[in-house]
């Protein structure tokens, strides 16, 4: 590979979970560093990062598919971008990249983004760069400052995953789970606040495995930082994602109804509504366990929304087991769920089992629990109808004097009022649709 002009702008594209968003922004402020800008809008970008996601189908050839049309653009427009494949596509298959894509300057895993200025200057010497290892906490304490781009912000608490669910390819790409240490993540959260930060979510694979050491030498966990991150000032609102029934604990619960700050909103994937599908997945719960839960957190937090993940047309998943998945959906009732035709990945336990099932019949089965889910969001945004709640102001709308924001159980709210990106709106929700509402300012 020839010696490449170090850019002078990039676009970093990331794909699948939050985690993968936060990723992205932080390899955008490790660019910043170097005084890499970001590509005006409709301008090619001298460097490209591919920040992949692994869980989803023909997810590798997606980027080769995605490698293919930047080498196409390149040529046509006469410069050739510099490109990086990041992400837990690259961790999986970082040496095939590098001999199906000879294009490709630079593979770099999840857990080793920090590197990323040094494997930079390998590639403008003409040096094909790849870092696959796993130093998770090495990673963060390399980061650079954080710098914001909205008033919501991502904020990584935990990584890994060792709960090995037979269908997954986590705990091999992002490796076993670890915890930040809890300094550092009261100080990331002041630091975001300072930038303008309204709201922080929490991140991690199982963000409630969260433990760590509080500054008076406590063991505490999720719920614990919570409380002490709802004391910082300007900071109003807080979520987390994406939780584990197995890791939930009492204080985790009572935080719901006991800091204001914590939104009415809870991700809790089930993946199925069958205790044997369950136990074929590794799940380590059962149905009944799961609604235990969702009933203790109705308990303390009478008004929380609950979202959910589901895989249909899991091996050997027949149309008895796939009813009850519909039954689990009937008696949560979500205000939002995410749905999945299964997807056999490389190398996981549940890729080799027999009773694959037809991709038709997967099809059908997630058509059906999609119209199902669909129907139950809508009705938790009509029963919303009438409730007054502040809205946080993200962007504007289609219409002049028009914005749009998150209501506190996160769903998309509208307004037409005098209000600017961050605002905290007070608004009534006045009608309702299948994925947004509209809201009135009260006037005064």
């Amino acid at each position: 590979m020839k010696p490449q002009t170090p850019p002078k702008t990039y676009r970093v594209k990331s794909f699948g979970c939050q985690m993968n968003v936060y990723d992205g922004e932080r390899m955008a402020e490790l660019l910043g560093e170097r005084g890499i800008a970001p590509a005006p809008e409709g301008e090619e970008a001298d460097l490209v990062i591919l920040n992949t996601c692994h869980i989803r189908e023909k997810a590798a050839e997606k980027v080769y598919s995605d490698i293919g049309r930047l080498v196409l653009a390149g040529k046509e427009a006469g410069k050739q971008p510099m490109i990086a494949v990041a992400g837990c596509v690259a961790q999986a298959e970082g040496e095939e990249i590098m001999a199906r894509a000879p294009a490709v300057s630079i593979v770099v895993g999840p857990q080793a983004y920090h590197r990323l200025p040094e494997m930079l200057d390998k590639a403008q010497k003409g040096e094909r760069a790849t870092d696959t290892d796993m130093p998770a906490i090495a990673k963060f304490d390399a980061l650079p400052a954080r710098k914001k781009r909205g008033p919501s912000a991502f904020l990584t608490v935990q990584e890994g995953c060792d709960k090995f669910c037979t269908y997954c390819v986590v705990p091999y790409t992002r490796g076993a789970e670890i915890s930040r240490p809890f300094k550092h993540l009261v100080d990331e959260a002041h630091k975001l606040v300072e930038a303008g930060a309204k709201e922080i979510t929490l991140l991690g694979q199982n963000v409630n495995a969260w433990r760590g050491e509080d500054d008076k030498g406590r063991q505490v966990g999720l719920g614990g930082l919570i409380r002490v991150l709802a004391g910082i000032d300007g900071l109003e609102r807080i979520r987390y994602t994406t939780s584990h029934p197995n890791d939930m604990d009492e204080d985790l619960i009572a935080a719901h109804g006991e800091v204001a700050k914590l939104m009415p909103y809870l991700h809790l994937p089930v993946q199925a509504g069958n205790d044997r599908i369950l136990k074929a997945m590794n799940r380590q719960h059962t149905a009944d366990s799961y609604l235990k839960l969702i009933e203790k957190f109705r308990a303390a937090r009478p008004d929380i929304a609950l979202s959910g993940d589901f895989i249909v047309g899991f091996p050997g998943e027949t149309e008895a087991e796939f009813q009850d998945t519909l039954g689990i959906v009937d008696e949560v009732r979500y205000a939002a769920c995410f749905s999945f035709k299964y997807s056999p990945r490389p190398g996981t336990p549940a890729a080799s089992m027999e009773g694959q099932i037809a991709p038709e019949v997967m099809a059908e089965r997630l058509q059906r629990l999609q119209q199902r889910i669909g129907a139950h969001q809508y009705a938790f945004n009509q029963a919303s109808v009438g409730r007054t709640c502040t809205v946080l102001v993200e962007r504007t709308g289609r219409h002049p004097g028009q914005w749009l924001g998150k209501s506190p159980w996160l769903q998309s709210v509208w307004f037409e009022a005098p209000a600017a990106i961050g605002d905290l709106v007070e608004v009534e929700l006045a009608e309702a649709g299948p994925n947004s509402l509209k809201g009135l300012v009260k006037a005064g």
